[in-house]
């Protein structure tokens, strides 16, 4: 690899201050056409597992390319090392837990949490889909009746090897160009359900790829089963390369490859232990590959720290679209059009990584909070429930989902291999740092030990660098609203999962037995109201007898009694620190209309009681018929 970047050459630099310029004018001053934009994202693939960046058995010849005629970035991380959350921070440009429930895996994404694809939508572009979009989850409950992501393209199947996907990602990608009005703007996302567990197992060697070639992450055990399920890993990224091989070829067929900008990454980390749902970097560092044509100087490697929430800014300002105020990430405009390598951006020296909720996999349906400062030297986590199992409950239950032991670790060869024999001195240590618990802060020296297996966090040589990143992390968590660092984090916990055909077992059906709905009132506005419900407390709650005082509510609102189109409004919890009160503000609503609303209440959002249906009338305005 190092031969790879060191032949990647700079030359003249562009002064940013033309930026704008380029962005929309030409030398004429006319406004130039809007860009397309070609996403392609799998599925639980990890930097560096890409034959640019040196792997070997492996052939990326399609993510290569995007990377030699393009920009490769070498420091680019997720947001959060699971499918869902993710997803929704790429999407939207935020840091996944400002999402609400979008924070955790088989969640929604609200309404109000506007997509990149819905803002290119509103402006002209012809948007769609296929494969994976925002995933997984329900759609609905957020509000929404079209994926985050697009419309669905994913009509056409082809024949494809055991557990890999039988979408014809690169024929529906056909289908959507045909079906795109003339002269109108793209913008796609290829979401590959690659390389995402089971796989077929022994594929990769059966194809000709030598398990000697497999590249082992420090974490896991150097043994043949588990250089096998790397090959079989590497098999499925092929297939993700494959299919963005062949869409590069449709968009080179239209003519238009130099005005589209294609962007490949993934969504978090390969779904083996210590990797996937953990903020280690084979859990959160993403391979990244951005081209734009002859706008973007090709063969550049950058090593300045992005986030994949920093992609949609990007777009939307390349399309000469005002970014939202609510994005926290920060568009790539400036290296892309720079003509630097290395940092190419010096203010680009660290990034923030947190997870909530992955799986249903601990007792209540408990998450395993952390957040994580990453910079070029160090790995600094906080670990905020460390009486907790970070992979799931050592004994799987019916009430998990998946029902299996830590179900946080998905299940493959790697995984058994590591359970049976973690007594063996070669695997022992590995063991206990994927499945045991963990401190409460955890610290790593990248310069002494790349692999993040020696946590520092507790030697006195190194408390000044924790208290430094633990100050710095904490600070930048509360200027983002984290709820987590705001007394507000345990309502992740009480989200709804919307696993379909998964129901857990609780302890406890629901807050309605505690907790009786009491009165409702709205303060009443032409385009808005003031919903405020207090709950009652039942004898039961009044004298403790329960397993659980604290729960979850919400508004539902419709301008139908039957609730067929309800737009909600975010959850909040109820308890006795606010005295089980719930007070939310709701705007952009139409003059002189009715609406129906309701209270949504539970101790978690997975069993709740629907309260009496009330109305309100917003007020009439200026040009409301008299």
């Amino acid at each position: 690899m190092n031969n790879l970047l060191k032949s990647f050459s700079s030359s003249v630099f562009i002064l940013l201050c033309f930026i704008p310029v380029i962005l929309t004018s030409g030398c004429s001053g006319k406004k130039e056409k809007q860009p397309n934009i070609l996403f392609a994202i799998a599925d639980d693939w990890s930097w560096p597992h890409a034959s640019i960046a040196g792997a070997k058995g492996i052939e990326t010849p399609a993510f290569d390319r995007i990377a030699t005629e393009g920009i490769l970035f070498t420091n680019a991380y997720c947001s959060a090392p699971s499918c869902t959350p993710s997803r929704g921070a790429v999407l939207t440009g935020q840091y996944h837990w400002r999402l609400e429930e979008g924070g955790n895996l088989w969640s929604t994404l609200q309404k109000k949490f506007v997509s990149y694809p819905e803002i290119l939508e509103n402006n002209g572009y012809y948007t769609g889909y296929t494969g994976k979009g925002w995933s997984p989850g329900m759609i609905e409950k957020g509000g929404r009746q079209q994926n985050p992501a697009g419309k669905p393209f994913n009509n056409l199947n082809s024949e494809s090897p055991n557990y890999i996907s039988d979408v014809d990602y690169a024929g529906n990608f056909r289908e959507f160009l045909k079906n795109r009005p003339d002269d109108q703007p793209f913008c796609f996302w290829y979401g590959s359900y690659e390389p995402h567990l089971p796989y077929d197992k022994d594929i990769g060697i059966k194809s000709g790829k030598n398990p000697e070639d497999a590249l082992l992450p420090p974490c896991l055990p150097n043994d043949e089963t588990v250089r096998l399920n790397i090959l079989d890993y590497y098999f499925e990224i092929e297939w993700y390369d494959r299919h963005l091989g062949e869409m590069i070829a449709a968009i080179e067929e239209t003519g238009e490859l130099e005005n589209t900008i294609i962007i490949c990454t993934s969504d978090n980390g390969m779904p083996f232990p210590r990797c996937k749902s953990n903020l280690y970097d084979f859990g959160t560092r993403m391979p990244l590959a951005i081209r734009w044509g002859t706008k973007v100087k090709g063969g550049r490697v950058v090593a300045g720290f992005v986030s994949l929430t920093d992609l949609a800014p990007t777009i939307l300002e390349a399309a000469g679209i005002d970014i939202p105020a609510q994005i926290t990430g920060k568009s790539l405009t400036n290296i892309l059009l720079s003509e630097k390598s290395d940092q190419a951006d010096n203010q680009r020296d660290h990034v923030l990584l947190g997870k909530e909720r992955h799986a249903w996999v601990r007792k209540g349906g408990l998450g395993y909070p952390m957040r994580a400062i990453r910079t070029k030297d160090f790995l600094y986590i906080i670990n905020f429930k460390p009486d907790r199992w970070p992979a799931g409950d050592p004994v799987g239950h019916e009430s998990s989902d998946p029902p299996r032991p830590y179900g946080d670790i998905d299940n493959s060869p790697t995984k058994r291999f590591m359970m049976e024999h973690k007594e063996d001195p070669a695997v022992i240590k590995l063991y206990q740092l994927a499945f045991l618990k963990r401190p409460p802060e955890e610290l790593y020296d990248l310069k002494k030990d790349p692999g993040q297996l020696q946590n520092v966090a507790g030697l006195p040589e190194y408390q000044k660098d924790r208290e430094r990143l633990r100050k710095q992390l904490l600070k930048e968590l509360i200027e983002t609203d984290d709820p987590r660092v705001m007394r507000k984090g345990d309502i992740f916990d009480k989200y709804p999962y919307y696993n379909e055909g998964f129901k857990p077992a609780m302890h406890y059906d629901s807050l309605a037995i505690y907790l009786a709905q009491g009165t409702m009132t709205g303060e009443v506005t032409e385009t808005g109201v003031i919903l405020h419900c207090r709950l009652t407390k039942t004898e039961n709650l009044q004298n403790e007898n329960i397993p659980g005082a604290e729960g979850i509510a919400r508004f539902e609102i419709d301008t139908l009694p039957d609730f067929s189109h309800p737009v909600y409004t975010s959850w909040e919890p109820a308890c006795s620190d606010n005295d089980y009160i719930v007070e939310t503000k709701v705007s952009d609503l139409k003059p002189a209309t009715r609406y129906y609303y309701r209270l949504e209440y539970g101790i978690t959002g997975m069993y709740t009681k629907y309260g009496k249906i009330n109305s309100f009338t917003t007020l009439p305005g200026e040009n409301s018929e008299k």
